[in-house]
Order: structure tokens, then C-alpha cells, then sequence
């Protein structure tokens, strides 16, 4: 089984997307699930997650704990033996879920694999294809759940580039990341992407260098 985790907070123009992207994945449903972890919004969010219980796993944080222990607490309540992490602004094509299944299904020597993505911008429209090697992002990746408990999962003391931290310390382990070339992974633009928040990215990274002398 194949565990879809999804963390929002205060994406409740969003969110809807997202989760109806990783019901319409054409892995049998019996094959996955869907996590979906309100880390505390304020907004609509709680009302509209209320319409998708009855089809997802819905987790209500009672305060905010941040992306990284929100992520955390999907692992820990995640049934598939394998994870892939979907963010509340972006989405999937139907047929990455599958892919990712089945090539870690036929070769159990490789620990995750990563799909590509496109940027599209609010409307949904293509801007670029972008390669998952090149320009690695947290979300799109297939983990195999295991591995992850074996490093210790996220570093919840990470605001931001707690992904770059994590594959840090999975190369360490000796794990691999393989890459599938084909954009199955919707990455959205929009003004609340936390890669634009410049203070929080750069002392971010600062404690990156820090923790793993870079």
C-alpha cells in the first residue's frame, strides 16, 4: 500500500485540488490511501476537509507545529509501507502514484524514487519542465516508509529546507534516490511559497551548514 500524505496550512484555496489529484490516481484505491494533516489553519480549511472524510484520513491539529512535525506525524499514521508526500498547493497526474508503486515494487534495491514536475502557475498552466535531479524539491518522491523511521524522520526543528537536511542525512545512511524523467508532479507559483520567504530560506540554510558542517 502507498500512503499519500498531504500537510496544509491555510490553504483552503488549494487544498481541494491537491486532494482531488491523489483520489483520481489510477492505482486501485484499494492500493492507497490519503492522508491529509490541517496543521492548526485558520481559514476555511477545517470546513472544506470535513466534505473528504468519508475518502481520506483527516488529522485536525489542535495548534500549529510546523511542516516538518506535521509531515512527521503522517508517517507515523500512515498504513502503506510505502510514503509520497503531496503539498496543499500542488498536485499530481494520475499516473504518478502508479509508476513510483510499481518500479520500487519490481526493485527492491532502490530505497525512493523521484518523478519530475512541472511549474504551473495559478490557472494550472504548464510554465516548464523542471528535472527532480537538477532541481530536487521535497514533494514527488516515493520513500519507502522503513527507511525513513531508520534516520530519524524530519528534523522538526527545520522551518525550511528540512527536505535538503533530510537527503543529507538519507545519503548518509547509504540510501539512494532514484529519478524517473517524466513531469507527473504539479509544482504551483503562486506569492505564498515559502521558498520566497528569503529570511526564513537563509537561516535556514545557515542551520544547515551548521548541523552538517557544509
Amino acid at each position: 500500500m502507498v500512503s499519500i500524505i498531504i500537510t496544509t496550512y491555510n490553504y483552503a484555496q488549494y487544498i481541494e485540488r491537491a486532494i482531488r489529484s491523489a483520489l483520481d490516481q489510477s492505482l486501485s484505491k484499494s492500493d492507497f490511501e490519503i492522508i491529509v494533516v490541517n496543521d492548526a489553519s485558520t481559514d476555511a480549511t477545517p470546513q472544506i476537509l470535513e466534505n473528504y472524510s468519508d475518502v481520506a484520513r483527516v488529522f485536525n491539529l489542535p495548534e500549529n507545529v510546523g511542516l516538518s512535525a506535521a509531515r512527521n506525524f503522517g508517517i507515523r499514521k500512515a498504513r502503506g509501507q510505502n510514503i509520497v508526500f503531496l503539498d496543499a498547493d500542488d498536485y499530481l497526474h494520475s499516473e504518478s502514484v502508479r509508476v513510483q508503486n510499481l518500479f520500487l515494487n519490481e526493485n527492491n534495491a532502490f530505497d525512493a524514487v523521484a518523478i519530475d514536475y512541472f511549474l504551473v502557475n495559478e490557472r494550472g498552466q504548464h510554465i516548464e519542465h523542471v528535472s527532480a535531479n537538477e532541481k530536487p524539491i521535497a514533494c514527488g518522491i516515493m520513500f519507502r516508509k522503513d527507511h525513513l523511521y531508520n534516520i530519524g524522520l524530519y528534523d522538526e526543528s527545520f522551518t525550511s529546507r528540512e527536505e535538503e537536511d533530510l537527503r543529507i542525512r538519507w545519503s548518509n545512511a547509504g540510501y539512494a534516490i532514484y529519478h524517473i524523467p517524466l513531469p507527473l508532479y504539479r509544482y504551483r507559483m503562486h506569492e505564498g511559497n515559502m521558498t520566497k520567504d528569503n529570511e526564513r530560506m537563509s537561516n535556514s540554510q545557515e542551520q544547515l551548514n551548521a548541523k552538517h558542517r557544509l
